[in-house]
């Protein structure tokens, strides 16, 4: 099974997420939304491939590049060996095009 590992920015970008969500929205808010991502997260061990391969980049061909949704926030992954890497957690609102050139996830 593999272990999950978390990026430093996609840490900056969940906190960056939940501080927004807690300032303008609620406390609730930014809890329900750590659930959520808990709860997919959670999965990937035991299903690393189970989301859809960013379709910006495979029709680049660049499939080793994975995303789970949770609208509207896009969670970017790899499966390596025995650990997921979480990448990055983008809105999906977002030109993601853009996000990823500038992270250089390629």
């Amino acid at each position: 099974m593999a272990r999950v590992v978390w990026s430093s920015s996609a840490a900056a970008d969940l906190e960056e997420i939940i501080n927004w969500m807690a300032d303008h929205h609620s406390n609730q808010t930014a809890g329900s939304f750590i659930d959520r991502i808990d709860t997919e997260i959670t999965r990937l061990p035991g299903y690393p491939e189970s989301g859809r391969i960013i379709p910006e980049l495979e029709r680049q061909n660049i499939p080793k590049y994975r995303e789970i949704i949770i609208s509207p926030w896009r969670v970017f992954y790899m499966v390596e060996n025995d650990r997921v890497a979480i990448l990055a957690v983008i809105d999906g609102r977002r030109n993601v095009e853009d996000i990823i050139l500038r992270r250089n996830i390629r």
